[in-house]
């Protein structure tokens, strides 16, 4: 059982959120509360995920996820957002969320997108790609994660592939616009998690923008 904790300012949406993902039948939502209460219920009931809003009135939600990664044990982080907001999903990659969800999202996707998370993945809704492209800047205050090799290091198809991952496309979205295979591009993500030291692909996506790789992104990304 997945277990999940919804940090929200409205019941309502709580509420909503608890009847969907509990409609999955893998899935127990173990605590909701507002956000200056996340700390304390998150580390009473141990999720394995913590949905978060990104606006709260109480607490900001990236201060929310700050706080939640620095505990002793802490869950999968996802920041909620009523907004594809580019800048938005920027910061939250600064505060080390995995994944980036739109509240208008399919009940189905949702669900998904909390499996992907729980296991460990990260997800991006597929439509801020493009707009979160459009907001990486080179002269930004670096992030956190830093990668163990230089896009010198880097084959172009490499390069080519980590831009992409780089805006939350999946791996067959990445093969469709370069018009490889399925297998070449696993294959690839393979080689560059080994390279960069990335665990993940949120780490994979900050790397990228570590490394200045923000021109190439937005080309390949009007391409698409």
């Amino acid at each position: 059982m997945i277990r999940v904790a919804v940090v929200d300012d409205e019941a309502l949406t709580r509420a909503a959120l608890r009847q969907i993902l509990e409609s999955a039948g893998d899935i127990e939502v173990v605590a909701e509360c507002e956000g200056r209460h996340a700390t304390n219920r998150v580390r009473a009931t141990a999720p394995d995920l913590a949905l978060v809003d990104a606006v709260m009135p109480d607490i900001d939600g990236l201060t929310v996820i700050r706080a939640l990664l620095a505990l002793d044990s802490p869950p999968a982080t996802a920041m909620l957002t009523a907004f594809d907001d580019g800048s938005r999903f920027r910061d939250a990659l600064h505060s080390g969320a995995a994944g980036f969800l739109v509240k208008d999202s399919d009940p189905d996707m949702l669900i998904a997108a909390v499996r992907v998370l729980a296991a460990g993945g990260s997800v991006l809704k597929p439509t801020v790609q493009h707009t979160f492209a459009d907001t990486l800047r080179p002269h930004e205050a670096p992030m956190p994660f830093r990668a163990t090799t230089t896009p010198a290091r880097l084959t172009p198809r490499e390069r080519d592939v980590l831009c992409l991952v780089a805006v939350g496309m999946s791996n067959a979205e990445t093969a469709a616009v370069l018009g490889i295979g399925l297998a070449t591009v696993k294959y690839h993500v393979h080689s560059l998690r080994a390279k960069l030291g990335a665990k993940t692909r949120v780490a994979l996506a900050v790397a990228a923008h570590n490394m200045g790789l923000n021109a190439e992104t937005r080309e390949l990304c009007r391409q698409s």
